[in-house]
């Protein structure tokens, strides 16, 4: 057999990525919150959620088998400040990582209600932040933006939104601090809002994965990683005012009345 000869900054580099995939994979301050066997720590409707070849899966079959959204909760506690990271892919609707949020037992089992990284195939609704049984879209992917604290949307800044293909893996990040909110689609940030809406927003809840009512649906997850961050960090108006650039972002326009009658029918 005929040896290669590798060259010496070939070697540097391969050490340098084998350096940086052990220090990603042994990060300290990070926990698997998945086992890679079962679903030890998670509760979720069994017919939905299993466990195969080392991936989460949920997965419904179309509109009937549920008549809301429904979560897989993970069951460690509730967090404050903090990091997750999740590998995922989901084809058929969309999915997302519910943080900071409430259980909704009057709505039904595995209802939840709060902040969401939404994981959806639209490019501007992948990544974005969707506030599930509460305020609806708050901010797109591509947007920076504040929620003051009457409750009105103001943009910072926007780009165009990043896209992917959301039926292959891609990890996705949130981090919460305070009432600052960060996600990131492989390692890019892709929505960062401050919430100033003290009836409204959340310091502390549940982490949670979700499958979306209607057609035919999967998400896989294969990783779930922790870092719990120091408390604090909640900023106020007075000590990061609007800058005066910010655009007041209008709300949705009022269906017309003809359709709202139709609706009641």
């Amino acid at each position: 057999m005929k040896l290669c000869k590798i060259v010496p900054s070939v070697l540097v580099a391969i050490a340098a990525f084998a350096n940086v995939s052990l220090q990603s994979a042994d990060e300290p301050g990070w926990r698997a919150l998945f086992n890679g066997k079962d679903l030890t720590g998670w509760d979720g409707n069994p017919e939905l959620w299993s466990v195969k070849e080392g991936i989460i899966l949920g997965k419904i079959t179309g509109p009937e088998q549920i008549p809301y959204n429904q979560f897989l909760i993970w069951r460690g506690g509730v967090l404050k400040n903090f990091e997750v990271r999740a590998t995922i892919r989901q084809a058929g609707n969309n999915s997302g990582i519910q943080y900071r949020s409430d259980e909704l037992k009057n709505v039904g089992p595995w209802a939840i209600g709060g902040y969401q990284c939404d994981i959806h195939p639209n490019p501007a609704y992948n990544g974005q932040q969707y506030h599930e049984r509460g305020r609806g879209i708050i901010f797109f992917n591509g947007q920076k933006g504040v929620v003051d604290d009457k409750g009105q949307k103001y943009l910072l800044s926007q780009k165009e939104p990043l896209k992917v293909e959301v039926e292959q893996w891609h990890e996705y990040t949130v981090i919460a601090v305070g009432n600052k909110l960060t996600h990131k689609i492989d390692g890019q940030v892709v929505m960062e809002m401050t919430d100033h809406e003290v009836a409204k927003r959340a310091l502390a809840g549940l982490l949670a994965i979700q499958i979306h009512r209607g057609p035919a649906m999967t998400v896989e997850i294969k990783e779930v990683r922790l870092k719990e961050l120091p408390e604090g960090g909640v900023v106020t108006l007075a000590e990061e005012p609007l800058p005066a650039d910010a655009k007041l972002v209008a709300p949705p326009k009022p269906r017309p009345a003809a359709n709202k009658a139709k609706k009641k029918e």
